[in-house]
């Protein structure tokens, strides 16, 4: 477009100093009509092609962004629970939430931005310094070396404001997911000030961060203007003083004039693309950072499965610790008969529900040897193992969707009979037959809209659903329920039992 520029000045120049008919409408379509024609459709083209490229490149950006994010999301749930009851819901979320958009605004400034910019850099110079002579170029040179070294300086600088934001930001999504999901215990203990200053105090920290990373761009792009403009203001009077030496025409003043502020765009793209990759490497890093968490508990792809015969689990010399200086089990040594129902009982933490941790392989032993039907856990399938067995958990986890789903989780491919049927055997059709919506109703986040029973019988119907050789109970305050099984055991705290006895 700047080549369009001066022919057109250059032409119409000529024009007024030669003895033709101006009056004449075909003269000045002639003379000039073709480069202002020329204009328009490079501008035109320019617009079109740049449309087509972002739409042409949407489908790699967003299969890469999917691949990384599936790649993610399935490493994390390969992750030991250990790793999974110490993390930070909202702070991860929004860690891959930053680290994906990362990934799009990497691929999109390599491709864009950053090779288009240093060839077009290098064509403005070689034109300038053919068309106006080596000054020109290394104006042009000495202003790209002093905008990219000042734009890389600040950009460091500028970082640690960005990563307190981020820090500051994490803080602030923890603590409002913690209290929304803990909303009863907040009301509880009338709490509610208490969180929000909790709240608040975190984005009080994003808030100072936040102006640091504000006032710091607003230095950074004063610092680029000042440098382009010094730059700009050098190679118009060059090119002045060339036009009244002779040696340039006011078409090249023009052209001069638009490849300078040609380059400015890519130049300040250089530098937000610069700040902004910056800023995508530091999610991208937190992001590939939850990859690089070792999976304690891994999964052999060639073991071969659990063949479950009778269902006899045995601990051989098991030792286990959750913390090193707090263990467990030492040795701990029994075995379960199979087709056997039995009850673990003893107070709390005393280690009742790590049998079945152990058992599900949640977690590894440190020592000894773990068996089902004589197969070493640790030799068969992960698969099979997680299959084979079914539990009803303490805290039992229900999704936010209606019954009807929750029970499927256990099979997702059962039919809506077989549903009903678990329901039925776990005494929970005479609850929802007095739902509004039956088996419709929602549960809400975690089963907070129904009631503690009712949670524990839908696990119930859930596990039955499932059809495991091996049932645990972990507290489970009712078995009263119909279903075949190879062994089954329940935990029960000491005080239950006691409670029950007094009773």
């Amino acid at each position: 477009m700047p080549f369009f520029f001066k022919a057109i000045i250059d032409r119409l120049n000529d024009t007024l100093q030669a003895p033709l008919d101006m009056t004449n409408p075909n003269t000045v379509y002639v003379v000039a009509g073709s480069a202002i024609l020329g204009y328009g459709l490079a501008r035109i083209g320019a617009s079109i092609f740049s449309e087509l490229r972002n739409a042409v490149f949407a489908n790699v950006a967003q299969r890469s962004i999917r691949r990384v994010a599936r790649s993610v999301f399935t490493h994390l749930l390969a992750l030991d629970l250990g790793w999974h009851l110490s993390r930070q819901t909202g702070g991860l979320t929004r860690a891959i939430d930053r680290g994906t958009k990362g990934i799009s605004f990497l691929l999109t400034s390599i491709v864009f931005h950053i090779v288009p910019t240093a060839l077009e850099i290098t064509m403005v110079c070689g034109i300038l310094s053919y068309k106006c002579g080596p000054t020109f170029a290394a104006v042009t040179a000495v202003t790209m070396a002093a905008y990219s070294y000042f734009t890389i300086k600040t950009t460091s600088w500028r970082t640690r404001f960005r990563k307190e934001a981020n820090a500051a930001d994490n803080r602030a999504a923890t603590t409002s997911v913690d209290s929304l999901l803990n909303y009863e215990a907040v009301k509880y203990f009338n709490n509610e000030q208490h969180e929000i200053q909790k709240y608040d105090s975190a984005m009080k920290d994003y808030e100072k961060s936040s102006v640091k990373v504000a006032t710091s761009l607003a230095a950074l792009n004063s610092g680029q203007s000042i440098i382009f403009s010094s730059s700009l203001t050098i190679m118009m009077l060059l090119a002045a003083q060339g036009v009244v030496k002779g040696t340039m025409t006011v078409g090249d003043l023009v052209m001069v004039n638009q490849l300078v502020f040609q380059l400015s765009l890519p130049l300040n793209f250089l530098g937000t693309v610069y700040r902004e990759l910056r800023q995508s490497l530091i999610d991208m890093e937190t992001l590939f950072n939850l990859e690089n968490v070792d999976v304690k508990v891994k999964a052999n792809p060639d073991a071969p499965p659990l063949n479950v015969t009778g269902g006899e689990i045995k601990f051989e010399n098991v030792s286990f610790g959750y913390h090193p200086d707090r263990p467990i089990f030492k040795n701990c040594s029994f075995t379960i008969p199979a087709g056997s129902k039995v009850a673990f009982v003893g107070p709390s933490g005393c280690g009742k529900s790590t049998i079945f941790r152990l058992l599900f392989r949640f977690y590894e032993p440190q020592s000894g040897r773990i068996l089902i039907d004589g197969q070493d856990v640790r030799d068969v399938s992960l698969e099979s193992i997680r299959k084979a067995i079914g539990v009803v958990p303490q805290d039992t986890p229900l999704f936010n969707v209606d019954i009807v789903h929750n029970i499927r989780y256990g099979r997702l491919d059962a039919t809506d009979a077989e549903v009903q049927d678990a329901a039925r055997r776990a005494k929970l059709d005479e609850i929802v037959a007095n739902l509004p919506e039956g088996y419709a109703t929602k549960v809400g986040e975690r089963g907070l809209m129904i009631s503690g029973g009712e949670k524990q019988r839908l696990a119930i119907a859930r596990l039955l659903l499932k059809n495991p050789d091996i049932l645990f109970f972990d507290e489970a305050v009712s078995l009263s329920c119909s279903c075949n099984f190879a062994t089954s055991l329940t935990f029960l705290p000491l005080s239950d039992i006691c409670a029950r006895q007094l009773h």
